[in-house]
This record gives C-alpha cells, sequence and structure tokens, in this order.
C-alpha cells in the first residue's frame, strides 16, 4: 500500500490531461466571447443594409 501510494504521489501523467482540459476551457471561453461580440456586429450590419435598402428604393424615381 505504501508503494502504491508513493508511486500515485508521484505520478505525473494526469497532469498533461488537466492542463489540456485548462486549454480547451479557456479557448472555449475565448470563442463563445468573440462569437458574442460579433453576433451584435453582424445584427447591426443586417441592420445597416436593410434600412440603405429601403432609403434607395424610395429615394428612385417613380416608374411611368
Amino acid at each position: 500500500m505504501k508503494t502504491f501510494l508513493k508511486t500515485f504521489a508521484t505520478d505525473e501523467s494526469g497532469a498533461s490531461a488537466a492542463e489540456y482540459a485548462l486549454i480547451l476551457a479557456i479557448v472555449g471561453a475565448a470563442i463563445a466571447t468573440a462569437a458574442g461580440l460579433l453576433g451584435g456586429e453582424i445584427r447591426d450590419a443586417i441592420n445597416n443594409a436593410e434600412t440603405n435598402v429601403a432609403n434607395s428604393q424610395n429615394a428612385l424615381p417613380a416608374a411611368d
């Protein structure tokens, strides 16, 4: 039992899995934040395009 506990305490093979999990969590949070910010920008761009199209249709001369 002492040998098992000693080996378990000095074993570092699980450290790499924990590090990968931490990196994935950080990257995932960054992607989620960027998607949230980008979503607002895309929404604003589409609304501006819609307004510009509506304004350009109102500015056209009436067809005879």
